[in-house]
């Protein structure tokens, strides 16, 4: 197996193997709302295909990389080239699975020590070439698109043979990794030692360590084990200036911290190449528990409370009304949704949200907090058939995405994104959303069906997560993803809202960063930049220079 290659399929999420059809229930759903478009099959197109730009490199720039590299790890071949072109973004797959790349990196780079993507970096800052950093390729907000403004080159610098845990320690509970450690692996190292990181986005199969610093990613545990943001203790990042080392320190009043200037800073100021990360050791105990709802109302106070009251779940997800619905659709039979609607139905729960939780740490405390967190769903109208729909949709948690790709195929657009806001303001900026989303996309002749979730909650609020189905609009189906990306966001900013909690800002999420930062900051980031990476190189076109419209 050649390990330098992206893990994911090139046209889409994931690996062969793992598709499956539109249960029944869920397309009779989407036929009701979107209108299921007949006999649409678009496949993608063969890779051999895809039409991608001649690459550009420059031959002295070449011969300059095989001095550091050698010529085994400089890659130009069609497969590569295309592979690393672009992230999982709606745009991204509408490009890859039509067959048709604007752009793409002229050539793939493999450094295996921090000191060669030094010295890469150093060469193209020299040659004016624009620099795309490479982990393992899930971002879904145009955050490794391989954009070249006002460079006549562009590279991709994968980091896939930096993929050592370096030290783990036990005293300080403390793990050192390389930015090209995927998921799976640390956490297979460190479950092999009685610890944990514990930290699972939906993208965990597929992602990087350093990709998750970058993006200051958050894991569908992050209630319970803390964002990736908070757990970072120690980082290395190579610049075009040179590289930066930060200590690991549990704590500093050194002036502001420079590791979270880093941290979420997505490829622009340089590339993370190693990161300290706190740990935990394994719990004795995880124990699931599922509540359904009458409303979403009822469901969110209850999840306030619990957080509020210092319970802490380690897993607390919260369904709407819609999502509820199609999750039981797809995962369930027709016999198991109507025995569980007779069931909700003679409790007085007609339009059921589901809740799920997971309390873990030793025995006796984590069913002690599982004990009071029922006591606080009970008070709100919860109604418990047991923790098997956590068990069920943890089983199948990283799975979903693969239903996206099946979607394209058969003609239905899906799209995710996501916010987070003070609890004051959740249930009306969740209505607000879903109803800006609905009105744009009727105006456009293709209704939508919004489903949202809370998956990560905070003493001062928590997360909306939203995913839309839409019939595609063959032929323009950019514009379409435009309008629909447009109202979200214009949506989420106007209720208060965090333009991304976790997905990073890219150039999807760029046009509303200022309104949520303000100018002046995105000044002094471009300030910052302009120090570590004078010639602009680093991953152009993202974040605090990205696009000011889509």
């Amino acid at each position: 197996m050649d390990t330098t290659q992206p893990r994911m399929r090139w046209w889409g999420w994931g690996e062969d193997g793992h598709d499956g059809p539109v249960k029944p229930g869920a397309k009779t759903m989407l036929t009701k709302v979107c209108g299921w478009p007949k006999g649409v099959h678009r496949p993608p197109a063969d890779l051999e295909n895809v039409d991608l730009p001649k690459s550009t490199l420059p031959a002295g720039a070449r011969t300059r990389f095989e001095a550091v590299l050698g010529d085994e790890y400089i890659r130009d071949d069609h497969a590569t080239r295309v592979s690393h072109a672009a992230g999982r973004s709606v745009p991204d797959l509408i490009r890859l699975r039509g067959g048709r790349l604007p752009f793409a990196p002229d050539a793939v780079l493999y450094p295996a020590s921090d000191t060669e993507v030094d010295e890469l970096l150093r060469i193209c800052s020299d040659e004016r070439i624009a620099v795309v950093p490479f982990g393992g390729g899930t971002s879904v907000v145009g955050g490794i698109d391989a954009f070249r403004p006002d460079f006549h080159s562009c590279v991709c610098i994968s980091l896939a043979r930096l993929g050592e845990v370096i030290d783990i320690d036990e005293e300080s509970l403390t793990a050192t990794v390389q930015a090209g450690v995927f998921g799976p692996d640390l956490e297979e190292r460190l479950q092999a030692e009685g610890f944990t990181l514990g930290h699972f986005p939906q993208s965990f199969e597929f992602s990087t360590v350093g990709g998750w610093v970058a993006t200051r990613s958050a894991g569908q545990q992050s209630t319970g084990y803390g964002r990736i943001d908070a757990n970072v203790l120690g980082l290395r990042a190579s610049t075009p200036s040179g590289p930066i080392e930060l200590r690991s320190t549990p704590a500093s009043a050194a002036g502001p911290n420079p590791r979270q200037v880093l941290v979420g800073s997505e490829g622009t100021l340089g590339i993370i190449t190693q990161a300290t990360l706190s740990i935990t050791r394994l719990p004795e105990a995880t124990l699931p528990d599922a509540w359904f709802f009458p409303d979403f109302h009822s469901g969110a106070t209850a999840l306030r409370e619990m957080e509020q009251s210092g319970l802490r779940p380690d897993i607390a997800r919260l369904s709407d009304v819609n999502e509820t619905a199609f999750g039981l659709a797809q995962l369930g039979s027709d016999l198991q949704r109507k025995g569980l609607q007779a069931y909700l139905n003679a409790r007085g729960v007609t339009t059921p949200c589901l809740m799920v939780l997971r309390f873990d740490g030793r025995r006796p405390e984590a069913r002690s907090r599982r004990a009071e967190g029922r006591t606080i769903a009970r008070r709100h109208k919860g109604v418990t058939i047991g923790g098997t729909p956590e068990t069920q949709w943890e089983k199948h948690r990283f799975s979903t995405p693969y239903l996206r790709d099946q979607l394209l195929t058969e003609g239905i657009v899906v799209d995710t994104m996501e916010t987070a806001a003070p609890w004051s303001m959740i249930e009306d900026l969740h209505a607000e959303i879903g109803s800006q989303i609905e009105a744009t996309m009727a105006a456009r002749g293709t209704p939508a069906f919004v489903l949202c979730h809370i998956s990560h909650l905070y003493s001062s609020g928590c997360s909306l997560y939203y995913t839309v189905f839409a019939r595609q609009e063959e032929g323009t189906e950019l514009e379409q993803w435009k309008a629909l990306k447009t109202a979200a966001s214009e949506a989420i900013v106007a209720g208060g809202g965090t333009i991304t909690h976790h997905h990073g800002t890219g150039a999807d999420h760029a046009p509303w960063l200022s309104d949520e930062t303000g100018e002046l900051w995105l000044t002094m980031l471009r300030a910052a930049k302009a120090e570590v990476d004078p010639a602009g190189i680093m991953n152009p076109g993202k974040l605090m220079n990205g696009p000011r419209a889509l």
